[in-house]
């Protein structure tokens, strides 16, 4: 059966589909001995001989199994499977007896916390993209106490350096004193650095970054540079997570009724005021008018 080769390729568990992609567009993919540089060609791995870097991947795609594994990443870590200025990887803390892991998403070099590695393309596309809304919780420590207008700035979503747009964000206060503060911060994106570059936007930079969720797993039990295998729920539940979004309003009271006055705002915005009637003004006014009428 057919597939892109990104997929396969993250399915081998050489990367994740987005660096496979990038190694196809670099020209380090082969299919039946010729180069493939189309991110949309497909190949039978049962038919097509596939390398990735000279490598045959069509043994590792029959002969695989899934690991999951949970690590607690220190301080000072490479969130790669290769560096070359040498510094210290995250494949580094796992046993190499369990195979060639990849990284689920990152975390930068100077940030700890939680992190998923694995063999499985599949698990790791659907925790990294942004539309299936998976919870990734921080513990940040700033440097002062940011003013809440600018806390609520970030909350919103701001437009980085580069351009980019954040989506909102949860950013709750936990502790503060006259020189720090210390926030919970839950993203369902994962822009590079982007909790880092939030706040140097607003002139309070990061002094510690720590991830202590992802989706449901927390931190409990794993001290930093431990690790620990997921368990067969865990992964059942991070690949079929329900997405945020729909939770957001469903069954919670009055959420109808905000999006109403939402959209009323928005008109009242663009100067069309609210939804009025056919004939004699808002409807609420002629309905008023009908009562008078009655009472007479």
């Amino acid at each position: 059966m057919e597939e892109r080769l990104q997929k396969l390729i993250a399915a081998a568990g050489l990367a994740s589909r987005r660096h496979a992609e990038e190694l196809i567009e670099a020209g380090e993919v082969t299919v039946n001995g010729e180069v493939v540089r189309e991110l949309g060609t497909k190949a039978d791995p049962a038919r097509d001989h596939i390398k990735v870097r000279g490598r045959l991947i069509n043994t590792l795609l029959q002969n695989q199994e899934k690991t999951y594994v949970l690590l607690n990443k220190p301080r000072g870590y490479l969130t790669a499977l290769s560096d070359p200025e040498g510094r210290p990887l995250v494949s580094e803390l796992v046993p190499q007896s369990l195979g060639r892991l990849h990284p689920v998403g990152r975390l930068d070099f100077n940030t700890e916390g939680l992190l998923i590695l694995t063999n499985d393309g599949d698990l790791t596309n659907y925790v990294t993209s942004a539309r299936n809304h998976v919870e990734k919780v921080y513990e940040v420590k700033v440097k002062g106490v940011p003013p809440e207008a600018q806390i609520e700035r970030l909350r919103r979503g701001v437009r980085l350096e580069d351009g980019v747009r954040t989506a909102p964000a949860q950013i709750t206060k936990t502790g503060e004193t006259r020189t720090n503060a210390w926030y919970e911060v839950i993203l369902r994106e994962g822009r590079n650095q982007q909790i880092r570059r939030m706040f140097d936007l607003i002139s309070h930079s990061v002094i510690k970054l720590r991830r202590v969720r992802i989706g449901h797993v927390a931190a409990e039990g794993i001290l930093i540079g431990q690790w620990r295998h997921l368990t067969p729920a865990e992964v059942k539940r991070l690949k079929t997570a329900p997405s945020t979004k729909k939770r957001a309003t469903k069954g919670v009271p009055g959420a109808r009724a905000n999006k109403d006055n939402s959209v009323a705002r928005t008109q009242a915005e663009r100067g069309g005021g609210p939804r009025r009637g056919t004939k004699g003004g808002p409807r609420s006014a002629r309905k008023g008018d009908a009562g008078r009428r009655r009472s007479r």
